[in-house]
């Protein structure tokens, strides 16, 4: 297992559907299944797919920063800040699960916008 190819796969494939080609980031970095658990998209490549087209129909001027890449094992943890259209910002923690293949073939994320105001000076990223 190469942790640090997973580790620029998973940012190659989160940027490539982030930014339009979600079509070409299955082909390139899915393995022979993808089980999801964000509970608002369903299990396989073509839900992801249809995720991400809409999210470029709807947002298509958005940015992404990848703050932070951590892998252990078959695991890549990703780290990003999000913004979106009228500099509504998000933090994401994403993780994905790599094949013996070096394919993704399962992802777990945890979603917070950032507030306008907090308690301290810390970024959340």
């Amino acid at each position: 297992m190469d942790t640090q190819q997973n580790k620029k796969n998973a940012i190659a494939f989160y940027k490539m559907a982030y930014e339009g080609n979600p079509i070409k980031a299955v082909e390139l970095y899915v393995g022979e299944e993808y089980i999801q658990h964000n509970p608002i998209v369903a299990d396989g490549p073509q839900a992801f797919i249809d995720y991400f087209n809409r999210m470029q129909k709807e947002y298509p001027v958005k940015s992404i920063n990848f703050v932070r890449a951590v892998a252990e094992d078959d695991l890549v943890a990703l780290h990003t800040h999000q913004i979106w259209p009228d500099n509504d910002q998000y933090i994401t923690m994403d993780f994905f699960r790599f094949d013996a293949n070096g394919k993704i073939v399962e992802h777990w994320d945890s979603i917070q916008q950032v507030p306008e105001k907090a308690m301290n000076r810390n970024t959340m990223y």
